[in-house]
């Protein structure tokens, strides 16, 4: 056999390469999620009748996407090498800003969508920009904000509406046009798809083609591998992992709108804990916790399992307590499965991995 360089291949070399392809087919991120996806989804059709139905699958795919939208920009600051704790409350901060702001001024929702726009933005660049800054790992900056935005949402809630929880705002101008974007469903037979899992897939889809497919995912997986050796090549770190933290702030913007105009209200004090499945999203498809390596279907496959396990415990009539047990299984698990993919996809060489 002649490979592409015109040099003659050594037969042992030649007889080894379905083991290297073999071996580089695992070393994807995604792999091991995609297998434990399956498995987990058939095991549910198994012990769960009520689970085999088109309505049952698109409302784990709705259960899903609500997690995943975020997760997509978590697994990517993942894989810039930063954590974003406070992901879990920026949805609620977005949307009360929108919802506040425009039943006190009475203003249209859509220009309180923008500010509550621009706001969850600033909250990524302030994330970024104090991690870069100062030097402090992004773990304790973004604790703090987490604190902070959790105090406020309750606080001005409080304070503006006398309660912990919204104000219905159906009846306010813009409502309409903002809950066919965020929160419509269109049939499909006797089954519901929400727009969330549509958004969900485009974004996945951009994720995706943007780390594989241009010069930003190079940046961010050079950040996440080593940001002093990405900055002596020319790489713009600072711009890079505060865009990141922007990028986050934007999809917590995006599924706060879709909570708030497909429920009208929200509690001030939700939120919490949602940072967890996020990162155990991403973890789950093959993000490394140490950063430059994972990709976008990777988190998705884990907001996927994440959904189907928490409808499927339900739809089998089990204890739904036992789903957090479930979830701490899951990531240890993942934490080992993803450090044994790294160590075998840095264990075929350069020069083995390009024969073909």
């Amino acid at each position: 056999m002649i490979p592409a360089t015109g040099q003659v291949a050594a037969p042992g070399l030649a007889r080894r390469r379905p083991g290297l392809r073999l071996r580089a087919l695992l070393g994807r991120p995604e792999v091991g999620a995609l297998a434990a996806a399956i498995v987990i989804f058939l095991f549910f059709l198994l012990v769960a009748p009520s689970f085999r139905s088109a309505a049952s699958f698109l409302t784990v795919l709705y259960q899903s996407s609500t997690i995943g939208i975020v997760a997509v920009g978590v697994g990517l600051l993942m894989i810039g090498g930063e954590f974003d704790l406070s992901a879990g409350v920026v949805p609620v901060s977005a949307g009360l800003v929108n919802s506040m702001f425009c039943w006190y001024f009475g203003v249209n929702l859509w220009v309180g969508a923008v500010l509550s726009l621009v706001f969850c933005l600033l909250v990524g660049f302030l994330n970024g920009w104090l991690v870069m800054r100062t030097g402090i790992p992004s773990f304790l900056i973004t604790l703090g904000t987490f604190f902070v935005l959790q105090g406020a949402n309750l606080g001005v809630t409080k304070l503006v509406t006398g309660s912990v929880s919204s104000r219905d705002i159906s009846a306010i101008d813009g409502f309409g046009s903002l809950q066919k974007v965020f929160a419509s469903s269109f049939a499909a037979g006797s089954a519901t798809v929400w727009i969330t899992v549509l958004w969900w897939v485009l974004f996945v889809g951009l994720a995706a083609w943007t780390l594989q497919r241009t010069r930003i995912g190079n940046w961010i997986y050079a950040v996440g591998g080593s940001a002093e050796s990405a900055r002596a090549v020319g790489v713009p770190v600072v711009r890079t992992k505060i865009g990141l933290f922007m990028t986050v702030s934007f999809l917590g913007w995006f599924v706060g709108m879709h909570s708030l105009y497909r429920f009208n209200t929200l509690q001030a004090g939700n939120g919490v804990g949602n940072e967890f499945l996020y990162i155990i999203a991403a973890v789950v498809g093959g993000t490394l916790l140490t950063g430059g390596f994972g990709n976008a279907l990777g988190a998705a496959i884990g907001a996927f399992i994440f959904g189907t396990t928490s409808l499927g415990i339900v739809y089998a009539g089990w204890d739904p307590n036992w789903f957090k047990a479930f979830l701490g299984v899951m990531l240890l698990l993942a934490v080992l499965v993803n450090t044994y993919v790294k160590r075998l996809s840095t264990a075929v060489s350069p020069r083995e991995g390009g024969l073909t």
